[in-house]
């Protein structure tokens, strides 16, 4: 059984790596390596894990592998609506339910204040919009990006 870990900027370096390795897949579906996660810096990373709004925690094998990882901010603008973000599985253990592991996570970690969880993902990510509609995520909107495919946002009442 995997054991969950908090995250911070001591773990950056093998976050970047996971987020790169899980997000190359990602990026085949429309063609696009530009995907933000794929071009964000090690230092971008390291200074996000190190903001007090963000709440970073992922899931260790027994060898102490990072199998998996995600990051939640309190949005500023509305201290009740939480975006989860850069939910990343290693890709040789995707469907494996860590995904849905993760999001459970989330969902039980919020503070009690907030009443939103908002994500997005990419309008080719078909298993990711299948689990995040099984979660209870609704489509909000899409925004179309300059690679031609859009990014379809998604909210969950939780309270």
């Amino acid at each position: 059984m995997e054991s969950v870990v908090t995250l911070s900027e001591k773990d950056a370096g093998e976050i970047f790596t996971l987020q790169r390795a899980a997000y190359v897949t990602e990026a085949h579906a429309p063609e696009d390596l530009y995907l933000p996660p794929l071009v964000e810096s090690l230092i971008e990373v390291t200074s996000e894990l190190d903001k007090a709004e963000v709440d970073s925690f992922g899931l260790r094998d027994g060898a102490q592998r990072l199998l998996g990882a995600v990051r939640v901010c309190v949005l500023p603008a509305n201290a009740r609506c939480t975006e989860v973000g850069r939910l990343v599985v290693a890709p040789d253990v995707q469907v494996r339910g860590l995904g849905s592991r993760l999001l459970e996570l989330v969902e039980a970690r919020v503070s009690e204040d907030i009443t939103e969880l908002k994500l997005f993902t990419g309008e080719h990510s078909v298993g990711n919009l299948r689990l995040y509609s099984r979660f209870g995520y609704r489509e909000t909107h899409r925004v179309p990006t300059a690679s031609g495919y859009g990014l379809v946002y998604l909210s969950k009442r939780v309270r």
